[in-house]
């Protein structure tokens, strides 16, 4: 995707010794104004704009225009080693639309899948929000509730719209890691609970050594450190499947692991928690609720509501529950009911009592409890974390621990393992990067502030796009049967609909209609 030769070259006077800037292309951000939401409205944030990650930057000579990197290898007369390569190498400025397919218009952002230019074409991107042109916007969200519209009916098997939050510092790591001179501005910094060791920098030097280039993916590989921090997906989804999963971890920043540290040999061995605590609508029994012409219907444009409940209903607690609800053509989605063998109906959202029982049901590993489990998490969330919008496809398992059954060699029906509707053959690059190439996602209306404040039961204003309709209309709402209908710090709908009343459950922070 980078260009391998050009007609000048550019000389650097200064000895420098860490991750370089590059001046070959000016960095511009796209504008994507979003909204802080109280109970006395929304107001918008238009310093709001996004920075394409560094891994997906040209990088290249300090001293010219040489790739430090071509394919999936570095150039080792450039980069023989960590230290040396940071030094000699420099990451440049981005053009958005043409050679990443990024687009901004109003509040709604545009991630093409495949994008074709002279220099090739380009798989996928992962962009952050910015609130300054060289820091990453930090969200804290606890006691909040976290809103965004998402049209995903362009995304089909195989490929994943992620939007999510990462323990990334504000600045990109310039303050704690000198040697990084790129920082927020160049889209540096990146790490999540998976502890990758496909970023090229960390820490301010190379990942070279010790990398080897992938046998299925032209441009990636991994070298010997990897990237960990908590990791709060709030949405994992293409048209067919969703997923939103907590990830924590033992340390509450960015911190940088070293071979089998990193998850290679054990997927357990790390500092964080590779799984998660997942609700996938699909994987917990209800397979009407979410997809083309279902509950939730993946054909057209609607909104997610993400919900940080704490113990306290105040900012200053611990995360004790994650609730999720839709909107869509005006009308208040409530999530869907677990229907699973050993697991109580009553479930809708995330918590210790829900993430307990998957894990037992399932049989799945108890790494989410191991590493903290919610109140591991919600310290981290207590400083801030960093908003992560992106669309990639899968060359270790094609996506199909989203969309289809994994592992493939399992019973469908055994609870768990059926996670959508797509075929187990479905998901492989080297497919979807050529029938799906047209794939695309667009996030629009980003919304953040407190609990009942962000949507309402009218939907959007469709005249105004940018603007929610009156916030106080949402406690207006009826509340379905099992949702939440009072607590300590709810704003939401009060009333329940016909056939169940508002009952205490958890005096006085949770109340719910049965």
């Amino acid at each position: 995707m980078f260009p391998k030769a050009v007609l000048f070259a550019l000389s650097l006077l200064a000895i420098v010794h860490g991750q370089q800037v590059g001046t070959n292309t000016a960095e511009t951000h796209p504008t994507l104004p979003w909204q802080k939401c109280t109970k006395s409205g929304c107001t918008t944030q238009s310093s709001g704009k996004i920075v394409l990650d560094s891994n997906w930057r040209w990088l290249h000579t300090t001293k010219g225009y040489d790739n430090c990197y071509d394919g999936n290898t570095w150039n080792s007369t450039i980069c023989p080693d960590n230290k040396t390569c940071a030094s000699n190498c420099a990451v440049d400025g981005a053009d958005y639309p043409g050679t990443y397919g990024i687009t901004t218009s109003g509040n709604a952002l545009t991630l093409k899948f495949v994008t074709k230019n002279t220099n090739g074409a380009n798989i996928g991107s992962r962009v952050y929000l910015l609130n300054s042109d060289t820091k990453y916007e930090m969200f804290k969200v606890l006691n909040q509730e976290f809103t965004f519209d998402v049209d995903l009916s362009n995304l089909p098997c195989g490929l994943n719209g992620a939007l999510y939050f990462s323990a990334m510092d504000a600045d990109g790591g310039m303050g704690r890691f000198p040697a990084n001179k790129a920082g927020a501005k160049y889209g540096t910094g990146y790490c999540d609970s998976q502890c990758p060791r496909d970023i090229k920098f960390i820490n301010g030097e190379a990942n070279v050594e010790g990398w080897n280039g992938s046998p299925n993916d032209p441009n990636a590989g991994t070298g010997q450190y990897g990237a960990c921090c908590d990791e709060m997906d709030v949405w994992e989804a293409n048209s067919i499947s969703a997923a939103y999963t907590p990830h924590p971890c033992t340390t509450s920043e960015q911190t940088r692991c070293q071979g089998d540290a990193c998850g290679g040999s054990d997927r357990y061995a790390t500092v964080c928690d590779p799984d998660g605590c997942d609700f996938n609508s699909y994987r917990m029994g209800d397979t009407s609720f979410y997809g083309p012409g279902k509950t939730v219907d993946t054909k057209k444009k609607f909104t997610v509501v993400t919900q940080f409940i704490t113990d306290t209903g105040t900012s200053s607690g611990t995360l004790s529950e994650i609730r999720r609800i839709y909107v869509q053509d005006g009308k208040v989605i409530q999530n869907s009911k677990v229907n699973i063998p050993g697991m109580s109906a009553t479930y809708d959202s995330v918590t210790t009592k829900f993430c307990d029982d998957q894990k037992s049901a399932f049989g799945d590993t108890s790494s989410f409890q191991n590493k903290g489990g919610l109140p591991g998490i919600s310290d981290t969330m207590a400083k801030g974390m960093v908003l992560v919008l992106s669309v990639w496809d899968d060359h270790a398992v094609n996506m199909l621990w989203l969309d289809s059954t994994y592992p493939t060699d399992a019973d469908p029906t055994t609870p768990g393992i059926a996670r959508g509707t797509c075929s187990t053959d479905s998901g492989k690059p080297t497919d979807v990067e050529v029938t799906n190439a047209s794939a695309s996602v667009t996030y629009s209306n980003i919304r953040f502030g407190d609990i009942g404040t962000t949507y309402s039961n009218t939907g959007t204003n469709p005249s105004n796009p940018g603007t929610p309709t009156t916030t106080p209309s949402a406690p207006q709402a009826t509340q379905t049967k099992w949702g939440q209908c009072g607590g300590n710090g709810y704003s939401g709908p009060t009333a329940c609909e016909s056939g169940s009343t508002c009952h205490v459950v958890s005096d006085p922070w949770y109340s719910q209609c049965y």
